[in-house]
């Protein structure tokens, strides 16, 4: 469900289709909605950097404090965040490619842009061109020249982006070809466990809440 109020979306979710859990993407600092469990996720970046504006961070990291579980992204070390006494899991993230074009010009619009072109270089890809833009950039007309202008200068045999790139080129999408669109894969370790340890939590803080009084 995507709708720009997040508890009207729930309600017309459960309304329609009767979910019993919800789940809730960048919801850490929506703190209008009660939540049963949160998990924030962390990368060695995060523990070196700043808050907005000066860098990215919109909480300080003593935030984790509210978390249930931080999950520690590709090389992340607990030992770097204020994790003491909550839940910890690991991910492995990796990129899949296929069909990559030769020589092609690599272009993201996303929080940490040198991330993916150096995740295409570990998969042996060598763009002619990189190009990036800002997280959530709304592609345009213009943009396309441009794009298609550094492919032609570079004598580059195609584009590859982002899966969330591809969503935000909109009807532009078909004027970029050939077009890779790189998928990221993520790994959970010991994945039955952390699942059940989520359920069996949110299966708890549900009954408790049933059990309080209502106000009178």
């Amino acid at each position: 469900m995507v709708g720009e109020d997040r508890y009207e979306a729930g309600r017309f979710a459960e309304n329609q289709f009767g979910p019993q859990l919800h789940i809730l993407d960048d919801g850490f600092q929506h703190r209008a909605l009660a939540r049963d469990f949160d998990i924030v996720m962390v990368t060695p970046e995060d523990a070196r950097d700043r808050l907005l504006p000066r860098g990215r961070m919109r909480e300080p990291l003593g935030s984790l404090g509210r978390a249930d579980a931080v999950v520690l992204v590709s090389g992340a070390s607990s030992g770097s965040f204020p994790v003491e006494g909550k839940l910890t899991w690991q991910v492995r993230r990796g990129i899949w490619v296929e069909h990559a074009p030769a020589r092609p010009v690599a272009f993201c619009g996303i929080a940490r842009p040198q991330n993916f072109f150096r995740q295409l270089h570990t998969a042996n890809i060598q763009p002619v061109a990189e190009a990036f833009y800002r997280d959530h950039h709304p592609y345009s007309e213009r943009d396309i020249r441009e794009l298609l202008d550094l492919c032609r200068a570079g004598e580059g045999g195609g584009f590859i982006t982002t899966e969330k790139d591809a969503i935000n080129l909109g009807p532009h999408l078909s004027a970029l070809q050939p077009l890779a669109v790189v998928q990221v894969r993520m790994k959970l370790s010991d994945a039955p466990n952390a699942v059940d340890t989520l359920l069996r939590v949110v299966k708890e803080r549900r009954a408790a809440h049933e059990k309080i009084p209502l106000a009178r």
